[in-house]
């Protein structure tokens, strides 16, 4: 039941986009298409998994003048894995992402999670974490890339899905188009969360009566 919590808190109670708004710059820049959106995703996901799991295995003996240093040090040999294995396999992806993947290492989101939580949390807890906020964050950056990619370039995942008759829309494939999509998602998500929200009071208050 723990593990669940946890897990789901990264995918929607305070996921890192929508709802902690962090990390945004590079998925803005990133999900122009959604082979970008996945790649960046995962890559993320891995990075703050691994790097939650080291230094909450070596929490009790990191010193804390040191810790920060050191959480660089872990995330960046990581981030420097990740960004080997899209060169060496998927060498199109990683030209495609360009500096975006090595500079995993100073997203704000890993920062986030290791000082606040893995630097003070057993293994069997961050495990959700990480998955969790990996997941949610790559969920929001494959929604905004799809709509990006369908309206800027009429295409998914490369392939022509609405005809050659279609006129792509080129404002959704620059930063612009970008900024926009991302915020009618944050509106959609805040409307939702006030909705839910307001259930939950009026259900309190029936139950008081």
């Amino acid at each position: 039941m723990k593990f669940w919590k946890i897990f789901t808190n990264g995918l929607v109670n305070e996921n890192p986009l929508l709802v902690l708004m962090i990390g945004l710059c590079s998925s803005l820049a990133v999900t122009t298409n959604v082979a970008n959106g996945i790649g960046m995703g995962l890559s993320m996901t891995f990075v703050l998994m691994m790097s939650e799991l080291f230094i909450s295995l070596f929490r009790k003996l990191i010193p804390s003048s040191v810790r920060i240093p050191i959480f660089i040090i872990i995330i960046a040999a990581f981030t420097t894995i990740i960004d080997y294995v899209l060169q060496a396999y998927f060498p199109d992806l990683s030209a495609s992402m360009g500096l975006f993947i090595p500079l995993i290492v100073v997203n704000c989101i890993i920062m986030g999670r290791v000082e606040a939580f893995a630097s003070q949390q057993p293994i069997i807890d961050v495990i959700p974490d990480g998955l969790g906020m990996g997941l949610g964050y790559t969920w929001v950056l494959v929604a905004i890339s799809l709509v990006r990619e369908i309206l800027g370039n009429g295409s998914i995942l490369g392939y022509n899905v609405l005809g050659s008759g279609y006129t792509p829309i080129l404002f959704f494939a620059l930063p612009p188009g970008g900024f926009l999509v991302f915020g009618l998602f944050m509106s959609f998500g805040l409307f939702l969360r006030s909705r839910i929200s307001s259930n939950t009071v009026d259900q309190n208050k029936a139950g008081c009566h």
